[in-house]
Protein backbone atom coordinates (compact mmCIF):
# COMPACT_ATOMS: atom_id res chain seq x y z
CA UNK A 1 0.00 0.00 0.00
CA UNK A 2 1.66 3.56 -1.06
CA UNK A 3 1.58 5.91 1.11
CA UNK A 4 -0.98 8.20 -0.24
CA UNK A 5 -3.22 5.10 -0.16
CA UNK A 6 -2.24 5.53 4.06
CA UNK A 7 -3.28 8.98 4.13
CA UNK A 8 -6.51 8.01 2.03
CA UNK A 9 -7.51 5.69 3.93
CA UNK A 10 -6.92 7.61 7.33
CA UNK A 11 -8.82 10.40 6.46
CA UNK A 12 -11.77 8.23 6.12
CA UNK A 13 -11.33 6.86 9.34
CA UNK A 14 -11.14 10.29 10.92
CA UNK A 15 -14.23 11.21 8.40
CA UNK A 16 -16.08 8.37 9.76
CA UNK A 17 -15.14 9.25 13.45
CA UNK A 18 -16.51 12.53 13.54
CA UNK A 19 -19.67 11.54 11.86
CA UNK A 20 -20.03 9.26 14.73
CA UNK A 21 -19.17 11.78 17.27
CA UNK A 22 -21.42 14.31 15.62
CA UNK A 23 -24.17 11.44 15.37
CA UNK A 24 -23.49 10.63 19.31
CA UNK A 25 -24.08 14.31 20.36
CA UNK A 26 -27.07 14.92 18.32
CA UNK A 27 -28.67 11.23 20.00
CA UNK A 28 -27.83 12.85 23.38
CA UNK A 29 -28.82 16.57 22.61
CA UNK A 30 -32.36 16.87 24.05
CA UNK A 31 -33.21 20.20 21.92
CA UNK A 32 -32.46 18.30 18.56
CA UNK A 33 -35.95 18.08 17.70
CA UNK A 34 -37.23 21.73 19.01
CA UNK A 35 -38.45 24.50 17.33
CA UNK A 36 -37.22 27.62 16.86
CA UNK A 37 -39.97 29.29 19.36
CA UNK A 38 -39.53 25.94 21.94
CA UNK A 39 -35.57 26.88 22.09
CA UNK A 40 -36.33 30.22 22.71
CA UNK A 41 -38.57 29.85 25.35
CA UNK A 42 -36.44 27.59 27.15
CA UNK A 43 -33.88 30.34 26.53
CA UNK A 44 -35.81 32.82 28.07
CA UNK A 45 -36.73 30.53 30.89
CA UNK A 46 -33.11 30.14 32.25
CA UNK A 47 -31.96 33.53 31.53
CA UNK A 48 -35.09 34.79 33.95
CA UNK A 49 -33.98 32.23 36.73
CA UNK A 50 -30.42 33.70 36.46
CA UNK A 51 -28.94 30.74 34.63
CA UNK A 52 -27.04 32.56 32.18
CA UNK A 53 -24.77 30.23 31.08
CA UNK A 54 -27.43 27.49 30.09
CA UNK A 55 -29.33 30.36 28.38
CA UNK A 56 -26.21 31.17 26.76
CA UNK A 57 -25.99 28.03 25.07
CA UNK A 58 -29.78 27.66 23.83
CA UNK A 59 -29.40 30.99 22.37
CA UNK A 60 -26.58 29.79 20.72
CA UNK A 61 -28.31 26.86 19.21
CA UNK A 62 -30.72 28.84 18.28
CA UNK A 63 -28.80 30.94 16.43
CA UNK A 64 -27.00 28.21 14.60
CA UNK A 65 -30.30 26.08 13.65
CA UNK A 66 -32.14 29.24 12.82
CA UNK A 67 -29.89 31.78 12.12
CA UNK A 68 -33.43 34.26 10.41
CA UNK A 69 -36.13 35.26 11.19
CA UNK A 70 -37.54 37.00 14.50
CA UNK A 71 -36.51 34.26 17.32
CA UNK A 72 -33.09 34.91 16.15
CA UNK A 73 -32.81 38.37 16.07
CA UNK A 74 -34.67 38.25 19.41
CA UNK A 75 -32.52 35.34 20.87
CA UNK A 76 -29.11 37.82 19.47
CA UNK A 77 -30.57 40.28 21.83
CA UNK A 78 -30.71 38.56 24.55
CA UNK A 79 -27.50 36.55 24.25
CA UNK A 80 -26.08 39.88 24.68
CA UNK A 81 -27.67 40.30 28.46
CA UNK A 82 -26.57 36.58 29.22
CA UNK A 83 -22.64 37.47 28.18
CA UNK A 84 -23.15 40.98 30.26
CA UNK A 85 -24.84 38.69 33.66
CA UNK A 86 -21.93 36.26 33.34
CA UNK A 87 -19.06 39.39 33.10
CA UNK A 88 -17.97 38.23 29.86
CA UNK A 89 -17.37 41.86 28.35
CA UNK A 90 -15.84 40.76 25.09
CA UNK A 91 -18.26 38.17 24.00
CA UNK A 92 -20.96 41.06 24.99
CA UNK A 93 -19.55 43.72 23.30
CA UNK A 94 -18.69 42.03 20.03
CA UNK A 95 -22.54 40.48 19.97
CA UNK A 96 -23.80 43.64 20.82
CA UNK A 97 -21.60 45.04 17.64
CA UNK A 98 -22.61 42.28 14.99
CA UNK A 99 -26.46 42.61 16.14
CA UNK A 100 -26.09 46.72 15.36
CA UNK A 101 -23.89 45.84 12.04
CA UNK A 102 -26.81 43.48 10.92
CA UNK A 103 -29.81 44.96 11.93
CA UNK A 104 -29.23 48.85 11.62
CA UNK A 105 -32.87 49.84 11.60
CA UNK A 106 -34.11 47.02 14.21
CA UNK A 107 -36.91 48.10 16.67
CA UNK A 108 -34.37 46.90 19.49
CA UNK A 109 -31.06 48.56 18.13
CA UNK A 110 -31.22 51.53 20.95
CA UNK A 111 -30.97 48.14 23.34
CA UNK A 112 -27.81 46.62 21.42
CA UNK A 113 -26.51 50.61 21.68
CA UNK A 114 -26.88 50.58 25.75
CA UNK A 115 -26.15 47.05 26.49
CA UNK A 116 -22.76 47.85 24.66
CA UNK A 117 -22.28 51.07 26.97
CA UNK A 118 -23.11 49.20 30.16
CA UNK A 119 -21.08 46.07 29.29
CA UNK A 120 -17.79 48.28 29.38
CA UNK A 121 -19.50 50.70 32.51
CA UNK A 122 -18.19 50.11 36.00
CA UNK A 123 -19.11 51.91 38.83
CA UNK A 124 -16.19 52.00 40.71
CA UNK A 125 -14.98 54.72 39.08
CA UNK A 126 -15.70 57.21 41.62
CA UNK A 127 -13.45 59.82 43.77
CA UNK A 128 -12.31 56.89 46.24
CA UNK A 129 -11.77 54.01 43.45
CA UNK A 130 -9.74 56.51 41.56
CA UNK A 131 -7.35 58.72 43.86
CA UNK A 132 -6.38 55.47 46.00
CA UNK A 133 -4.59 53.98 42.73
CA UNK A 134 -1.18 53.49 43.62
CA UNK A 135 0.00 53.64 39.97
CA UNK A 136 -1.98 56.17 37.92
CA UNK A 137 0.01 55.79 35.01
CA UNK A 138 -1.03 52.34 34.46
CA UNK A 139 -4.40 53.11 34.79
CA UNK A 140 -6.40 52.05 31.65
CA UNK A 141 -9.62 54.77 30.73
CA UNK A 142 -10.26 52.49 27.65
CA UNK A 143 -13.03 50.91 28.58
CA UNK A 144 -14.28 54.05 30.03
CA UNK A 145 -14.35 56.30 26.75
CA UNK A 146 -16.00 52.92 25.25
CA UNK A 147 -18.62 52.90 27.28
CA UNK A 148 -18.97 56.75 27.25
CA UNK A 149 -19.04 56.82 23.59
CA UNK A 150 -21.79 54.08 23.30
CA UNK A 151 -24.02 56.12 25.11
CA UNK A 152 -23.77 58.67 23.88
CA UNK A 153 -24.49 57.09 20.35
CA UNK A 154 -27.39 55.72 22.02
CA UNK A 155 -28.49 59.14 23.12
CA UNK A 156 -27.76 61.01 20.07
CA UNK A 157 -29.42 58.30 17.40
CA UNK A 158 -32.31 57.44 19.47
CA UNK A 159 -33.11 60.26 21.79
CA UNK A 160 -36.31 58.96 22.90
CA UNK A 161 -35.64 55.51 23.54
CA UNK A 162 -36.45 54.41 26.85
CA UNK A 163 -32.89 53.82 27.99
CA UNK A 164 -31.92 56.99 26.61
CA UNK A 165 -32.59 58.42 30.77
CA UNK A 166 -30.38 55.93 32.10
CA UNK A 167 -27.88 56.46 29.58
CA UNK A 168 -27.31 60.30 30.20
CA UNK A 169 -26.78 59.68 33.85
CA UNK A 170 -23.77 57.30 33.05
CA UNK A 171 -22.28 59.39 30.67
CA UNK A 172 -22.26 62.45 33.32
CA UNK A 173 -20.94 59.95 35.82
CA UNK A 174 -17.98 58.79 33.28
CA UNK A 175 -17.02 62.57 32.38
CA UNK A 176 -16.73 62.93 35.50
CA UNK A 177 -14.57 59.80 35.94
CA UNK A 178 -12.50 60.85 32.98
CA UNK A 179 -12.06 64.36 33.83
CA UNK A 180 -10.55 63.28 37.61
CA UNK A 181 -8.76 60.39 36.17
CA UNK A 182 -6.67 63.71 34.13
CA UNK A 183 -6.67 65.39 37.43
CA UNK A 184 -5.19 62.05 39.12
CA UNK A 185 -2.07 62.56 35.99
CA UNK A 186 -1.94 66.06 36.89
CA UNK A 187 -1.06 65.29 39.99
CA UNK A 188 1.34 62.75 39.12
CA UNK A 189 3.16 64.60 37.00
CA UNK A 190 3.31 67.80 39.58
CA UNK A 191 4.78 65.42 42.91
CA UNK A 192 7.11 64.47 39.65
CA UNK A 193 8.29 68.68 38.80
CA UNK A 194 6.48 67.66 35.66
CA UNK A 195 5.21 70.70 35.41
CA UNK A 196 4.31 71.08 31.92
CA UNK A 197 2.84 67.81 31.71
CA UNK A 198 0.87 68.45 34.65
CA UNK A 199 -0.38 72.06 33.17
CA UNK A 200 -1.48 70.24 30.17
CA UNK A 201 -3.37 67.59 31.70
CA UNK A 202 -5.23 70.37 34.27
CA UNK A 203 -5.82 71.96 30.47
CA UNK A 204 -7.42 68.68 29.48
CA UNK A 205 -9.74 68.79 31.84
CA UNK A 206 -10.82 71.97 31.21
CA UNK A 207 -11.00 71.49 27.31
CA UNK A 208 -12.57 68.42 27.35
CA UNK A 209 -14.79 67.82 30.61
CA UNK A 210 -15.57 72.21 31.09
CA UNK A 211 -18.40 71.36 33.36
CA UNK A 212 -17.20 68.81 35.85
CA UNK A 213 -16.39 68.92 39.44
CA UNK A 214 -12.84 68.80 38.08
CA UNK A 215 -12.44 71.75 36.42
CA UNK A 216 -11.85 73.87 40.23
CA UNK A 217 -8.89 71.80 40.70
CA UNK A 218 -7.62 71.60 37.39
CA UNK A 219 -7.29 75.74 37.38
CA UNK A 220 -5.48 75.35 40.58
CA UNK A 221 -3.41 72.75 39.22
CA UNK A 222 -2.20 75.45 36.76
CA UNK A 223 -1.62 78.40 38.70
CA UNK A 224 0.74 76.33 40.43
CA UNK A 225 2.29 74.95 37.37
CA UNK A 226 2.99 78.10 36.15
CA UNK A 227 3.89 79.44 39.70
CA UNK A 228 6.62 76.53 39.26
CA UNK A 229 8.01 77.36 35.78
CA UNK A 230 7.91 81.61 36.71
CA UNK A 231 4.88 82.27 34.29
CA UNK A 232 3.54 84.72 36.13
CA UNK A 233 1.39 86.45 33.73
CA UNK A 234 -0.31 82.53 32.94
CA UNK A 235 -0.27 82.40 36.39
CA UNK A 236 -1.62 85.55 37.07
CA UNK A 237 -4.56 85.08 34.71
CA UNK A 238 -5.73 81.42 35.27
CA UNK A 239 -5.55 82.29 39.37
CA UNK A 240 -7.94 85.07 38.32
CA UNK A 241 -10.35 82.68 36.72
CA UNK A 242 -10.27 80.40 39.47
CA UNK A 243 -11.28 83.63 41.66
CA UNK A 244 -14.03 84.18 39.45
CA UNK A 245 -15.19 81.06 38.60
CA UNK A 246 -14.66 79.41 42.56
CA UNK A 247 -14.71 82.50 44.78
CA UNK A 248 -15.10 79.88 47.50
CA UNK A 249 -12.29 77.67 46.24
CA UNK A 250 -10.90 75.57 49.30
CA UNK A 251 -7.79 75.44 47.35
CA UNK A 252 -7.54 79.19 47.39
CA UNK A 253 -8.87 79.40 51.14
CA UNK A 254 -6.40 76.84 52.91
CA UNK A 255 -3.34 76.97 50.27
CA UNK A 256 -3.43 73.38 49.78
CA UNK A 257 0.04 72.06 48.28
CA UNK A 258 -1.41 69.70 45.87
CA UNK A 259 -1.19 66.11 47.31
CA UNK A 260 -1.37 63.08 46.13
CA UNK A 261 -5.02 62.83 46.86
CA UNK A 262 -7.86 64.82 46.91
CA UNK A 263 -8.14 68.02 49.35
CA UNK A 264 -11.25 66.78 51.40
CA UNK A 265 -9.08 63.92 52.41
CA UNK A 266 -6.34 66.15 54.32
CA UNK A 267 -9.05 67.40 57.01
CA UNK A 268 -9.11 64.01 58.53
Amino acid sequence: MTSSSVTRLALLFLAAALVGCSALEGENDPTKDWSAAKIHAEAKAELNDGNYDKAAKLYESLESRYPYGAYSQQAQLEQIYAYYKQHETASAVSEADRFIKAHPNHPGVDYAWYMKGLANFSDDLGLFGIYDKNDLAERDMKPTRESFDAFKELVTRFPKSRYAPDAILRMNYLLNAMAHDNIAMARYYYRRQAYLAAANRAQDVLRSYPRTAATEEALYIMVRCYESMGLEDLKNDTQRILVQDFPNSHFLQHGIVIPDRPWWRLFW
